[in-house]
């Protein structure tokens, strides 16, 4: 389906059109009628299947329809996004797709001043798309009335779940109205989200885009067995060996992701993290550097990577196995999108193999292992520019314990 065969309006068709979006993708496909018609709709589509223009471009067309008159209204539809930098990039397309309607966007998160946005809202704000806690705050500070709010999008429902917020997300829907239309985006489904799904959606159209293969297919997978602390080793050396490359580095906790730049550092690479420790400033930062090409390493948690759109990364390195095997779907659909190809490499220490078992029998196939003999793991590590001062200081501790038996015999 092609959105100019849409009977959209005119504006939000050259907004579609402005976006480079010509052919629906299966979820919008799915997703756009039913959602015009004014249905609940429960929705089960991975990260990266076009899921933001599935809801964005149905809903801005229903609050153009059902416009009550040309002075504003209140707030008329609520997109919430688990994090800050999804909040970020969704806010930013619904924006583009809004441009030149006359309906008015707001991006409520944390982490930054309130009070433009507590401006904005005063301004005009048809459609919020916020975190929970933000939105919670302005509306308890009185900022916000969602008492006429026609439509309800809870986008990556099950990272919301994950992070705790259903007892936020309850609150909100008990002062929502009841009359209204509420779309319900997951990546995954079982039945703690199904049983959030259903006390909020009524009689919906379930729809679930399934792939054949849940990792796309332009995209080479291949594991390195390592040990632990030999993995700074391999990095570097993957860092190397692909001079024009862009590479995205997931460990498993915020001080892993610190101690990592750390070893970069040391060894002359500049990388950048993003976790949940730092200011948002800090992280829009540290994502606008690796976007514009600043620096070719971004090293983050799975919480605040999930679901952000980077072009062109070409690498995803597992610095860590991840715990949760779903989420090494999440991590390695950051490469190779739509014709690009991308390469996926785990660095798996033996702590990690039930851990890589786990992410192979949820996708469905075990990834290549790459053989490396003993000289090749020797060149790695004598490869890096650490190994050289990581030797001398075993010669300098060496050095110190002789002077030590000295001054003991002298003694």
């Amino acid at each position: 389906m092609r959105f100019d065969q849409l009977r959209l309006a005119p504006a939000l068709l050259r907004n579609i059109a402005g976006l480079g979006f010509v052919r629906a993708t299966d979820i919008q496909y799915k997703a756009i009628g039913p959602i015009l018609q004014g249905d609940d709709v429960l929705a089960i589509a991975q990260t990266g299947t076009g899921k933001t223009a599935a809801f964005a471009i149905p809903a801005i067309e229903r609050l153009l329809r059902s416009r009550r008159g040309q002075g504003y209204d209140g707030v008329r539809c609520i997109v919430m996004e688990p994090t800050h930098e999804l909040a970020h990039q969704v806010g930013g397309v619904v924006e583009r797709l809004a441009q030149g309607t006359g309906l008015g966007v707001a991006v409520l998160h944390g982490g930054v001043d309130q009070q433009p946005q507590i401006d904005k809202l005063r301004s005009r704000a048809d459609i919020v798309v916020a975190t929970p806690g933000r939105l919670f705050d302005l509306r308890a500070q009185g900022h916000l009335d969602a008492q006429r709010c026609e439509i309800l999008i809870l986008d990556e429902a099950d990272h919301m779940l994950d992070l705790g917020f259903i007892g936020d997300i309850r609150q909100l829907v008990r002062t929502l109205p009841r009359q209204r239309q509420t779309l319900f985006f997951s990546a995954t489904i079982d039945a703690d989200i199904k049983k959030l799904a259903y006390s909020l959606v009524v009689r919906p159209v379930n729809i679930r885009i399934s792939p054949k293969n849940v990792v796309a297919k332009n995209v080479t997978h291949s594991v390195i067995a390592v040990e632990a602390d030999k993995k700074r080793f391999f990095l570097e050396r993957i860092f190397h060996e692909n001079p024009e490359s862009r590479i995205m580095v997931f460990v498993r906790t915020r001080v892993r992701a610190e101690r990592v730049v750390a070893a970069m550092n040391r060894v002359g690479i500049e990388s950048v993290s993003m976790h949940g420790n730092l200011t948002q400033s800090q992280r829009s930062h540290a994502l606008e550097a690796f976007r514009q090409g600043q620096v070719r390493m971004l090293i983050a948690t799975d919480v605040t990577a999930r679901g952000i759109d980077i072009p062109a990364v070409d690498y995803v390195v597992n610095y860590d196995v991840p715990d949760q095997p779903e989420n090494y779907v999440h991590r390695v659909g950051r490469t190779g999108r739509g014709m690009d190809k991308g390469f996926a490499l785990t660095l798996c220490s033996a702590e990690e193999k039930s851990a890589l078992r786990a992410v192979e029998q949820y996708i469905g196939g075990e990834i290549d292992v790459v053989q490396m003999s003993r000289l090749e793991r020797e060149a790695t590590l004598d490869f890096s520019a650490a190994a050289e001062s990581d030797w001398q200081g075993l010669i300098d501790e060496e050095l110190k314990r002789e002077k030590g038996k000295k001054r003991k015999k002298g003694g």
